[in-house]
């Protein structure tokens, strides 16, 4: 049977399953998880019914414990396998796999540094010295990325999905990020036909004075529509006219040293996790904001401990 004590004795095999190191998953698990989940199993289990007689921990014991579960999780999000085999190698029905994931992402989105824990406190930043904290450079970069989804049954559905940009039905996410990649703000997902700039004009998220938001040419009229906030884009070339040398370098310089930042961060969240770089088969509205979260939290978690 597949299990954390069996892998954890493989560190490269670790690694390539989870996303994390064997010390990363113990310093999650052991500092964070298992000091919260006593008081978090009694909220989720009196949330669920009011009206319940029997006492809370009554009834039928998970099969995995919490450690094997946690991992369990990182296993599924990581190569994004079937409910089916995933049971297989956990030696479990699929209905439990589903039940067991669902019931410990709740947990793990409040032990990880996720964008909703970490947006609410870069609003409330006042001195520059706390602003380059969260924002080294002064600087933020903001971008969309798109997940593809299965064609929905409803007419209705499959026109709003659908993206003329990229021929299939798909989701849009919009991130901010910061100079190291650090993902400070990420919007629930959106329709796929709609735009770039359509999204953040409706869900634009707030950055101190003096921070600069870094975008590309699909957030043309940024500067018009929100001239409070200060935004830098590359250079457009205009009808029968060619860019100027000075231009051509400064764009140049702009995609490679400044926005190429923010698509690494996209390609370290689909990179790090299969589940947000295939067809995302699971339930849109049930399951995805909070899968992405996880996801945006563990690569924030591993950021963090590179820089410090």
């Amino acid at each position: 049977m597949f299990s954390y004590e069996r892998l954890s004795k493989k560190p490269l095999l670790f690694k390539s399953f989870t996303g994390l190191t064997v010390q990363e998953f113990d310093d999650i698990y052991d500092k964070k998880i298992a000091k919260r989940y006593g008081k978090y199993e009694i909220q989720r289990l009196s949330k669920r019914n009011k009206d319940r007689e029997r006492n809370i921990g009554a009834g039928r014991p998970f099969k995995l414990d919490l450690k094997n579960r946690f991992f369990m999780l990182l296993v599924y999000y990581r190569l994004y396998i079937t409910y089916t085999l995933t049971g297989f190698l956990f030696d479990l029905d699929q209905s439990n796999i589903y039940r067991d994931i669902q019931k410990i992402e709740g947990l793990v989105r409040k032990c990880i540094p996720t964008p909703q824990k970490i947006y609410p406190i870069t609003k409330r930043l006042k001195t520059p010295e706390e602003v380059e904290k969260y924002f080294p450079g002064f600087l933020a970069f903001i971008d969309s990325t798109e997940q593809q989804i299965p064609r929905p049954v409803d007419k209705r559905r499959r026109m709003v999905y659908y993206s003329g940009k990229k021929k299939k039905h798909m989701i849009k996410t919009q991130l901010m990020v910061n100079n190291h990649g650090f993902v400070i703000h990420k919007l629930g997902y959106k329709k796929g036909s709609r735009h770039d700039y359509d999204v953040y004009k409706n869900n634009h998220p707030m950055t101190p004075k003096q921070v600069v938001n870094v975008v590309d040419l699909g957030y043309l009229g940024i500067e018009k529509d929100f001239p409070e906030q200060l935004s830098v884009l590359p250079y457009r070339k205009k009808k029968n006219l060619d860019l100027s040398q000075e231009e051509k370098e400064y764009n140049k310089y702009y995609s490679k040293k400044k926005r190429i930042v923010i698509e690494h961060t996209i390609c370290r969240l689909k990179k790090y996790s299969r589940i947000l770089s295939d067809v995302f088969r699971n339930k849109l509205m049930k399951k995805y904001n909070k899968v992405s979260d996880i996801v945006a939290g563990l690569v924030n978690y591993r950021i963090m401990k590179q820089h410090h």
